[in-house]
């Protein structure tokens, strides 16, 4: 059976789900990591819970079948079975590794209070921060030990390409692997960062994570 962690390198690499409607149901790579990840016409659920459960609730909804898997009244369906908390559905970009060092001066430092490395913490394993003028970037082990970053940019380097520079960085710090980055579907500025720092959607996912 493929894994979680097998159809996201398969779609890092471009090679994603058929487009064929359906619905995969995958175990959770570990208690932490569940959640829906919707490819172009094909979902897949990391969920330890009743794969007959999760279709029979989709085929219960009155709604685009192909949209069923992000409806909010699935999405709540599961949290409420699983007694997991949501956040929100993001867009699942990935960025291929560059070679080189980062084209910005980077300092690796250690801040476990800093709110950006507590949120990242508390998602991920292995985590590392670097700082620059005016912003920060986070790498660290994610959803099925997947290499995700967050950046943050002071206000005052708003509008200057440093978040750009900032994800661009990351492709480089990355060791040769793809770097994913899930951004919140309505942050157009995030959105705009991460692909003009060459991150391609690959789709949207909707975490499930433990209270």
């Amino acid at each position: 059976m493929e894994t979680l962690r097998d159809i996201l390198d398969a779609a890092s690499g471009g090679v994603f789900p058929p487009p064929d409607g359906r619905t995969t149901v995958v175990p959770q790579p570990s208690y932490r990591d569940a959640g829906v990840f919707a490819f172009t016409a094909h979902t897949v659920i990391a969920t330890d819970e009743d794969p007959a459960w999760v279709r029979e609730t989709l085929a219960a909804l009155d709604c685009d079948a192909l949209a069923a898997t992000m409806n909010a009244r699935f999405l709540t369906a599961l949290l409420d079975r699983t007694g997991r908390r949501g956040d929100t559905i993001d867009v699942m970009t990935v960025g291929a590794p560059l070679p080189g060092v980062p084209e910005l001066p980077l300092e690796e430092i250690a801040d476990p209070g800093h709110p950006r490395v507590v949120s990242s913490r508390r998602r991920r394993d292995d985590v590392r921060v670097w700082r620059t003028e005016g912003g920060l970037l986070v790498l660290g082990r994610g959803v099925a030990g997947r290499l995700e970053v967050a950046v943050e940019v002071a206000e005052e380097g708003r509008h200057q390409g440093l978040g750009r520079a900032l994800a661009r960085a990351a492709r480089r710090l990355s060791g040769g692997e793809p770097v994913w980055a899930q951004v919140s579907a309505g942050n157009a500025r995030s959105l705009r960062a991460f692909q003009a720092a060459g991150y391609l959607p690959v789709g949207s996912e909707a975490l499930l994570s433990p209270r």
